[in-house]
């Protein structure tokens, strides 16, 4: 019984999502994975995930074997399991805005004749719709919403648009029949998820926050394009408002991408600050450097997202899937800290919550 999955964006997040499926197929069923809740979630095994369709705009990618495209450059994320051929062609996409000015300096787009979406998905027999479009694809992340729908596929929103966090998004697909999960993946041990965890602990020990940053440094194309401000309001917004959510007062904070430094490829570099003081207005400042590959840091979050949207659609469950949401996204409907969005998500799985 498998989930038929279908990717919008094969970059490096795609690549560490299909590697990730592939790296785990054989896991036992009580076997620890780092980043997945269980091996088995609900009736789902890690490997009953099967990519049927893939779209992109990169010439290096379209007409390629989703096996192929995953390692094709741009691409520079880790390569720890070698994928077998899918017999899936990545599909050219429409461009709308999911290349900003410095991308089209090294994404090369691809002439091939631009499908019908809606009808892909169709034919491809996809359940669920992973996007991972660029930071800033704000008109490009709605198209393939409003394609998901069309098709009558779930959605799960990987980036900062707001799809699932949006009253009248979680309308549509609430009246289609479908679940939304998103928006902006938070990674496994990602910048937002341990600066939420920093401020909510000091938060709860009783320290008075006073003032924090996160500023993060990387070297693959999501950096370069967030060269572009413009791109990123969404990207502060998301981010921004996971942390905030923590503190029960607002504070001046400053919270998004610095720079792109090329040598740095996939690796995403974190720097996190909080100044506060606790009894007898005595002074403590916390400073945080955070080193890890960005991609494979998401993938194993998703792949549990992409299972309860299979769940939540089993179930004739429809809109906003609130305990994933929150347990695997930024900006996601309802806010929550960690460990009791993990609980809500858990008891989801079981039955036990609807949402």
């Amino acid at each position: 019984m498998g989930i038929k999955v279908a990717i919008v964006g094969v970059g490096n997040c795609a690549s560490a999502l299909v590697q990730g499926v592939f790296y785990y197929r054989n896991a036992k069923e009580n076997e620890e994975i780092p980043g997945i809740l269980h091996p088995r979630l609900g009736n789902y095994h890690i490997r009953d995930i099967e990519f049927v369709a893939a779209f992109d705009v990169d010439a290096n990618k379209v007409g390629k074997d989703l096996s192929e495209a995953i390692f094709s450059k741009p691409n520079n994320t880790r390569k720890f399991c070698e994928v077998p051929k899918l017999n899936v062609k990545v599909k050219r996409g429409p461009l709308l805005d999911g290349i900003g000015k410095y991308l089209k300096n090294v994404i090369n787009i691809s002439q091939e004749e631009v499908v019908d979406i809606a009808e892909e998905l169709r034919n491809s027999g996809a359940e669920i719709l992973v996007n991972y479009l660029p930071v800033g694809s704000e008109k490009a992340t709605r198209f393939y919403a409003e394609q998901a729908i069309k098709a009558k596929c779930a959605f799960v929103n990987c980036m900062p648009v707001f799809i699932a966090s949006d009253l009248e998004w979680q309308r549509k697909f609430f009246e289609n029949g479908l679940p939304v999960a998103g928006d902006d993946v938070m990674s496994q041990i990602g910048a937002t998820v341990l600066h939420k965890t920093i401020a909510k602990l000091l938060v709860d020990r009783g320290v008075k926050i006073l003032e924090s940053y996160q500023l993060n440094i990387g070297g693959d194309t999501d950096f370069l394009n967030m060269l572009e401000e413009e791109r990123l309001v969404s990207k502060r917004i998301s981010k921004t408002s996971a942390v905030q959510a923590m503190i029960p007062y607002n504070i001046p904070l400053r919270i998004g991408p610095s720079d792109y430094v090329p040598f740095l490829e996939n690796k995403k570099i974190c720097y996190i600050y909080i100044k506060g003081e606790y009894f007898g207005s005595t002074p403590v400042q916390i400073d945080v450097k955070l080193d890890v590959w960005d991609a494979p840091n998401s993938a194993g979050v998703v792949i549990d997202v992409i299972r309860a949207c299979k769940i939540a659609l089993d179930r004739g469950i429809a809109g906003p899937l609130i305990s994933a949401s929150a347990f695997a996204f930024k900006h996601p409907p309802e806010q929550m800290p960690y460990e009791l969005a993990k609980r809500a998500f858990e008891e989801f799985i079981e039955g036990k919550r609807e949402r």
